[in-house]
């Protein structure tokens, strides 16, 4: 099938500017500018006029849920809220059940996204205390990372064991993604609140347990070791301000051994929004203060921090409406990471102080595509290039909304985001040069594609 998205606005590799994308099979044959027109044949034609193009969402952390877990979520039911939202890739993590521990596991991961998933997807590699040696096993080029709870995850997933960590940081064959909590600290907090509150703490709490005191201890030791092995890190989801001076924003992406992700959570929510949100917010690492909120934005849009991603990670709204102590932790997110990203870069534009620099559309598709394909070297996505899939999407970005849980995709059925406006909507995304989503239809056969890396 062939397509011709006419008179769109590119936003792609830091400019915005009028074009035409010709799409042939998968992939990008032409992007034509504004002022050499022209018409091809057998082309189903789609008129963009005011629309924004823009390379589809790389998503670099997501817990689908599937297997075992797939009363939450699955892959199916995921990856179609991920289509509508405009995240066109997916790497999902190995808490699933079972833990994703051997490679028998792994490919069976595989296995089911193959069948079931209708954005392209990878898997992470899961390490425990005693597995390393399967670890290592992991090829470069056809799985995106390996992942290290360096802080509690389900089953046996808490790496704690020093000479694990450094024999894995030492010999790792790709890169190693890390969630940073000190466990000591967290169990040390979690007893002062419990014996102040008793089974009635208030989801205020969750910020105070786990503190910016553990995320730090963690995550500088996990940089320590990287820098002394010379360690492909990405620490994900960065939720205070102190944890920003661990990176470097003075090199090119593709020359940093260290790096940084934070979750658009933490970019639109503060310690105040527990009195509304409640249990609904509570996530992994928490959710901190105004200051931390407002550091990582700017950490965004200097460099300290590299890619923006969700950790969608669904419950049941019957175990989120538990207890602060009994409610998991966890939120849904990836249908509306890319417009609420593009809505915070409009409300950043319309309110900054002059002079200030502000997160602007160039960079949001820089932190949710560019970024995400350099740093894991995905082949031949994250961009608007001839010769690249057509992961694409049409952004209208004069049509609002208001987030509801009556619209969202998720198998869970809510969202923290409920009631938040958006200036924008998603009208089509392309997977693969197949257009799986055009104004509220899906291409319900459709299946994605398992990434590549060029390592």
């Amino acid at each position: 099938m062939r397509y011709l998205i006419k008179n769109a606005t590119l936003v792609n590799e830091g400019k915005s500017f009028m074009a035409s994308v010709l799409i042939s099979g998968e992939t990008i044959e032409k992007i034509i500018p504004t002022e050499c027109q022209q018409d091809f044949d057998n082309c189903e034609i789609i008129d963009a006029k005011g629309l924004l193009l823009l390379p589809g969402a790389i998503d670099d952390q997501v817990h689908f849920r599937d297997p075992g877990l797939t009363h939450k979520g699955d892959i199916a039911t995921e990856s179609r809220a991920a289509i509508a939202g405009g995240v066109t890739s997916f790497m999902d993590m190995p808490n699933t059940v079972p833990n994703t521990l051997t490679q028998q596991l792994l490919q069976d991961k595989y296995d089911i996204a193959a069948e079931k998933s209708m954005a392209n997807y990878s898997f992470y590699m899961g390490v425990s205390n005693d597995n390393v040696d399967e670890v290592l096993k992991t090829d470069p080029k056809n799985v995106c990372g390996i992942k290290a709870f360096m802080g509690s995850s389900t089953g046996n997933m808490l790496v704690n064991n020093e000479l694990t960590l450094q024999r894995l940081f030492q010999e790792a064959p790709c890169l190693i993604a890390t969630h940073c909590e000190d466990e000591d600290t967290i169990r040390r907090n979690m007893e002062i609140f419990k014996a102040k509150y008793g089974d009635d703490a208030p989801a205020s709490v969750h910020p105070l347990i786990r503190s910016e005191e553990a995320c730090y201890k963690t995550s500088s030791y996990a940089a320590e070791l990287a820098s002394k092995y010379g360690t492909q890190l990405h620490i994900l989801h960065l939720s205070t301000a102190k944890e920003i001076q661990l990176f470097n924003n003075n090199i090119p992406l593709k020359d940093k051994k260290i790096t940084a992700e934070t979750c658009l959570h933490y970019l639109l929510f503060d310690d105040r929004d527990y009195e509304t949100k409640k249990t609904f917010l509570k996530c992994n690492p928490a959710v901190k203060t105004e200051n931390d909120k407002l550091a990582l934005i700017q950490a965004c849009i200097d460099n300290h921090i590299d890619i923006l991603a969700t950790d969608h990670a669904p419950h049941t709204f019957e175990e989120k409406n538990k207890p602060y102590f009994s409610a998991p932790s966890g939120g849904t997110s990836v249908q509306h990471l890319l417009l609420g990203a593009l809505e915070l870069a409009i409300k950043e534009q319309m309110s900054a102080d002059k002079g200030r620099q502000t997160l602007t559309i160039e960079k949001v598709v820089e932190l949710l595509s560019h970024n995400p394909a350099i740093l894991f070297k995905i082949n031949k996505r994250g961009f608007i290039r001839e010769g690249y899939y057509a992961d694409l999407v049409l952004v209208n970005p004069n049509k609002e909304q208001t987030i509801s849980n009556n619209d969202v995709h998720y198998k869970c059925g809510w969202t923290a985001y409920e009631g938040m406006k958006l200036s924008c909507s998603v009208t089509h995304t392309f997977v693969n040069g197949e257009l799986v989503y055009d104004n509220g239809k899906f291409k319900e056969d459709y299946r994605g594609k398992r990434l590549t890396f060029n390592r």
